[in-house]
């Protein structure tokens, strides 16, 4: 309660200060128009530009001038319309969740329906992944360049007590200068015992242009703060009770759970500057191509701890050195990158290089004698990586592509990845895609130290080595798909036991994934349909074959004005049989499992969503299907998803 008091008083202290600011510069004052609703609801949807487009601010604003820049400056603007991918994304992540399913408290982790091997990087992670999902890392922290003062509030009901509130407050200074704010707190009870989960993230942000265009620099500070109380799921009894839907537990606190005393808890802060400086700019004599030759530098600080503690130690985990369990983690580290990037037409596009200093310290306080076996305290070292990319434009044709490699330190990794896309007008968009890599597993396969005995090791794992190749066709008349395939060496994940091990065999894991909606009049039927097969691996990598996800609604302005935009319907979710993984919360990590199939239970939800002006509300019943599917939806063997609930929320932009 005092944190959404302090941050509404910061809300209006801010609009305070930007109307000051206004009337100080009558050159931000917005004369022109910001659409909304069904007017821009083709117009914006996926626009993208040039990551060096700058847009003068003048006494006329357009909804195109309120920019949000990514971390690798391609630029969106703000979207104030109402669709069904809206309706996706309003959730406490932000993110379409449609290959992710939920445990049925907001905040605690996500089994995978699906996975993505086309990303590439060359040092291993933390670890602790069910924790990061929730965990803003520097290339998801957005930048914004906005003509007036700008704002928006996000809130959504929690399950049993509770809520999400997610608030960003922006403005321009100057037209050289713009400034963020933005904290996110989520809070709710859950319906079981110990299954409390309250997440704080603060970011704040600052981006500068010179007015020559030649120097720019931004910068961001974001810390975490992820506590979530763990029960271990169900035990057997309660599991039997929660299947046969006995009904003297549908209060689901009656039911037990495996414990009722163990907290986890991520803590992260981060410290981010970047920037550039155009040495050398020419343009031609007709002034139709332009060259230039950028130098720069990035600097990035970090540091988390994570945490977990239980006030008597739990026979369901295992044997343990003391009756308090008190583990805890850190990983920081610091990159410094120097970095080049010559642009011109004569060349075909752009070339960069790049190299980074990076410095990691990840471990604990001790070392750990067991079993005759040294376990250190902590890896730490320095790492020298160079990286180099070449994007090119030809007409409808575009090609990236980046190559990287780990020149000297404790680990060894390397990457090769390209995308070659072909737009026919506004037709279509078809891309193909292809990368391999090299990269050591995350730091918590290779060194962890535990109270629990069972949790302590130090390996020496080999590098997982992945090799991916993916087509895409995106097409709003035909339709989208993706078709992919990965291969993947040395493969590494923890066991029924909870010990990291790696796949001796060679992963292959293929999917395809399609969307198309199909309108009639006011009637919308939007269809996604993935469809997966691991041909290789599957006694240690599993996945549902078929996911789909339907959406069935109406959409039209009603009442005389058309003053308010409804959107309503039904949204029907399922996935196939398979033996999902169960989760570790020591670890927050997924283990495999051979116990249970979870799956083949349809999810049905009904939403009423509406747009005033710049304001979205929604409103939905999740999971009607329980009433007459029985109660055989589960997440993980031991952890069910939610009982039939109500919730509501709403998406406020202000423009001042």
């Amino acid at each position: 309660m005092l944190r959404n008091t302090v941050l509404l008083l910061l809300f209006f202290l801010f609009n305070v200060t930007a109307v000051a600011q206004i009337r100080k510069k009558p050159s931000l004052e917005p004369q022109g128009q910001i659409l909304s609703g069904r007017q821009l609801s083709d117009t914006i949807s996926g626009n993208r530009f040039n990551d060096e487009t700058t847009v003068e601010l003048s006494a006329k604003t357009h909804y195109t001038d309120y920019k949000i820049i990514s971390y690798s400056k391609d630029t969106t603007v703000v979207d104030t319309t109402l669709s069904l991918k809206k309706e996706r994304l309003f959730n406490h992540l932000r993110k379409d969740k449609f290959e992710l399913q939920s445990f049925h408290n907001l905040g605690t982790a996500y089994n995978h329906l699906g996975y993505d091997f086309s990303k590439v990087s060359l040092l291993p992670k933390m670890g602790i992944r069910a924790k990061h999902i929730d965990f803003l890392e520097r290339e998801n922290i957005s930048y914004f360049r906005v003509p007036t003062p700008t704002s928006e509030l996000f809130f959504r009901t929690g399950i049993q007590q509770g809520q999400v509130l997610n608030s960003v407050l922006t403005t321009n200074i100057s037209p050289e200068l713009n400034l963020s704010i933005a904290y996110k707190g989520l809070r709710s009870l859950g319906d079981y015992r110990n299954t409390l989960a309250s997440h704080q993230n603060f970011r704040t942000t600052a981006s500068f242009t010179s007015k020559n265009k030649k120097y720019q620099a931004r910068t961001h500070f974001a810390a975490h703060n992820l506590l979530n109380q763990e029960n271990g799921g169900l035990t057997p009894a309660s599991f039997d009770l929660f299947v046969t839907d006995n009904s003297e537990f549908y209060d689901r606190e009656r039911l037990e759970v495996n414990y009722t005393n163990a907290e986890s808890q991520l803590i992260g802060k981060r410290y981010y500057f970047e920037h550039s400086y155009d040495l050398w700019q020419h343009q031609d004599t007709v002034k139709l191509r332009k060259s230039d030759l950028k130098i720069g530098h990035e600097f990035t600080y970090s540091k988390k701890h994570y945490n977990f503690t239980q006030s008597q130690a739990s026979e369901f985990i295992g044997v343990a050195y003391q009756n308090t369990i008190a583990d805890s983690t850190y990983h920081k580290t610091m990159d410094n990158t120097l970095f080049a990037k010559f642009k011109s037409p004569y060349i075909l596009g752009s070339i960069g290089f790049k190299t980074t200093l990076s410095q990691h310290n990840y471990g604990y306080s001790n070392i750990l004698y067991l079993n005759n076996q040294t376990i250190p305290e902590k890896l730490k070292g320095n790492t020298i990586t160079t990286e180099a990319n070449w994007d090119a434009a030809f007409k409808t044709f575009s090609l990236k592509t980046k190559i990287g490699t780990i020149i000297s330190g404790d680990f060894t990794g390397n990457y090769l990845a390209g995308t070659a896309s072909y737009a026919k007008d506004s037709l279509f968009t078809a891309k193909a895609t292809l990368s391999i890599k090299s990269q050591a597993p995350n730091f918590n396969f290779l060194l962890f130290q535990s109270n629990y005995i069972n949790y302590n090791w130090h390996t020496a794992f080999s590098n997982e080595n992945t090799q991916f190749l993916g087509f895409s066709f995106q097409s709003e008349k035909l339709l989208d798909l993706e078709v992919s395939t990965a291969l993947k060496e040395n493969y590494t994940y923890f066991d029924s036991a909870s010990k990291p091990q790696q796949y001796s065999d060679v992963l292959t894991y293929i999917k395809a994934k399609a969307h198309k909606a199909l309108s009639y009049k006011k009637f919308t039927l939007d269809n996604m349909l993935l469809y997966q097969k691991v041909v290789s691996g599957n006694e240690v990598f599993r996945v549902p074959e078929v996911v789909t996800e339907n959406s069935l609604y109406f959409t039209d302005y009603i009442f005389k004005g058309d003053p308010l935009f409804l959107q309503t319907g039904f949204t029907f979710k399922y996935f196939t049989n398979y033996k999902a993984d169960e989760f570790n919360p020591l670890l927050n990590e997924f283990r495999l499992q051979d116990t249970m199939e979870i799956g083949n239970y349809p999810m049905l939800d009904f939403f009423v969503n509406a747009q005033i002006r710049r304001t979205r509300l929604y409103f939905k019943t999740e999971n009607i299907s329980s009433f007459f599917t029985g109660r055989t939806y589960f997440v993980t063997p031991t952890q069910p998803y939610r009982d039939f609930k109500i919730r509501f929320g709403v998406v406020w932009n202000f423009f001042i």
